[in-house]
């Protein structure tokens, strides 16, 4: 069974996943420099195939992590991340993207990003 979060279980959860997100930003953007680098056949100061390699494996370690604790990852590029819960008996996500310093928005499951709404 998926697990359900009330609004305190994501809000108390939140600290750790904007540490973890912003682990994750460093090294989606440290990865894009390197493939870039790798395609155009030139150097970076960041390293080579070994980085590449070590950065995918950290991101998908952050991901792994959340995915185990019942968050859903939307997306990396930005970060996006929902809460599954249950407000007034309806299904809704509690809705965090990359740069939100709190856990403010929901949407109901069915409509997605598009229909996010104030907690």
């Amino acid at each position: 069974m998926d697990r359900i979060f009330t609004v305190d279980e994501a809000r108390a959860l939140l600290p750790a996943v904007i540490e973890d997100a912003r682990e994750l930003i460093a090294a989606r953007a440290d990865l894009a420099e390197l493939e870039f680098a790798r395609r155009s056949g030139v150097r970076s100061e960041l390293g080579g195939l070994a980085e590449i390699k070590g950065l995918r494996a950290r991101i998908e370690e952050i991901l792994g992590g959340w995915s185990e604790q019942g968050i859903e990852v939307k997306g990396i590029a930005p970060v996006l991340v929902d809460f599954p819960s249950v407000l007034d008996g309806v299904s809704v996500r509690l809705c965090w993207i990359e740069g939100e310093r709190e856990l403010g928005w929901y949407h109901r499951s069915e409509l997605g990003f598009a229909g996010r709404r104030p907690l």
